[in-house]
């Protein structure tokens, strides 16, 4: 049994090797880029966490607010006096202006030169009234926007302070490692695609043989929908719930090699669940499942899928929801391929098909026998 299994095994000996230097390939090239590839990594967790940090921000904007409302209620009509000072400034440089005008005009008006000059010098000190009231207004607004911007920085400041740390010495160089190791995965997925191919190729038949190229392009294509949904639709949901939930109380520092780890595996499941289709189009093209079978087994399916959305995914309802929906409903398009690749037929079909394939033969040896006897 062990002599027969030894050819089996240094195929896959060598469909190994071939993949593992694919991979090796992709990493090395992937390497080179490595600040890039994981600026792109970390780019979901940097935007949760600027929008957790507005969150919180605004949330504290408006408890600062409601005391300074319950404090200004506090200390009466003297508090709220100086509150509108530039407003009363701007209405006291009105009415000096306006005393100013008069004035003037009542000094152009009389004929007695000393009344003349006494409402000149009233004129006067009432312009310079209105000029200072002005000037004074202005430095009562800049001096409290000053004040507004400086509480406002150090609410800032206070309030969300999340950032990204590493906790080992060569933490910046092993996630490094772990990303260009990751892209070079994405990068060989074709290649390890036409090599599982040519593993099973020798049991196919010839023409079954030639659906390599679309079993390698659309495994490639789906692996990646799979992981550009993870990206774009999973992640930025599942890291913003888990960083608001708290972080009223404590301020997030997120290791970067935890985070690592944690987001290619959530990629990479994601990839491997959107296989689902391309896998269940060959094995029913080779007659081994049909849309029956799918079908029979959708109970267990589902129970299947959410443990392993609750594997996968950060530990939330949305998350794993958000996983979950999708491989349910690739299931269902599944079974719709299967049943167009390899549809289920019942044994009554299948027998009266043979009843007449039988008759068929039937009539074909008595016409080649009557042809004989003539």
């Amino acid at each position: 049994m062990f002599e027969s299994m030894k050819p089996h095994l240094a195929e896959l000996r060598q469909r190994l090797a071939i993949s593992a230097l694919a991979v090796l390939v992709g990493f090395i090239i992937a390497f080179t880029f490595h600040n890039t590839i994981l600026g792109w990594v970390t780019k979901p967790l940097n935007n949760a966490l600027v929008q957790v940090g507005k969150i919180v921000e605004k949330r504290e904007m408006g408890t600062w607010k409601i005391s300074g409302n319950e404090a200004n209620a506090s200390t009466g009509s003297g508090q709220a006096a100086k509150g509108n000072a530039p407003a009363l400034l701007t209405d006291h440089a009105q009415s000096a202006e306006t005393l100013h005008r008069t004035l003037k005009e009542a000094s152009a008006a009389t004929e007695n030169p000393r009344l003349q000059k006494l409402l000149q010098q009233a004129a006067s000190a009432a312009e310079e009234l209105a000029r200072n009231s002005r000037i004074l207004r202005r430095a009562l607004v800049a001096e409290e926007n000053l004040t507004r911007e400086k509480i406002d920085k150090k609410l800032r400041e206070k309030s969300f302070n999340g950032m990204i740390t590493t906790h080992q010495v060569g933490g910046a160089f092993f996630v490094a490692l772990k990303v260009s190791f990751f892209a070079g995965i994405l990068m060989a997925m074709p290649v390890i695609l036409w090599q599982l191919w040519l593993f099973i190729a020798p049991g196919l038949y010839d023409n079954e043989k030639r659906m390599v190229l679309p079993f390698v392009v659309g495994g490639s294509v789906m692996f990646l929908v799979g992981v550009l949904f993870a990206y774009y639709v999973v992640t930025p949901f599942g890291f913003q719930f888990l960083i608001t939930f708290g972080s009223f109380l404590y301020t997030p520092l997120i290791n970067i090699e935890d985070y690592v780890g944690f987001f290619t595996k959530i990629l990479i499941g994601f990839g491997i669940a959107f296989e689902l289709p391309v896998f269940a189009y060959f094995l029913a093209l080779l007659g081994l499942i049909t849309d029956k079978t799918l079908k029979d087994y959708f109970k267990y399916a589902i129970v299947i899928i959410f443990l392993l959305a609750a594997f996968l995914t950060p530990p939330d309802v949305l998350t794993q929801l958000l996983m979950a929906a999708p491989l349910i409903l690739l299931y269902g398009l599944s079974i719709l391929i299967v049943r167009y690749v390899n549809p289920y037929r019942p044994e009554e079909e299948d027998e009266e098909e043979e009843d007449e394939f039988e008759r068929a033969e039937r009539e074909m040896e008595e016409l080649e026998r009557g042809s004989g006897e003539s």
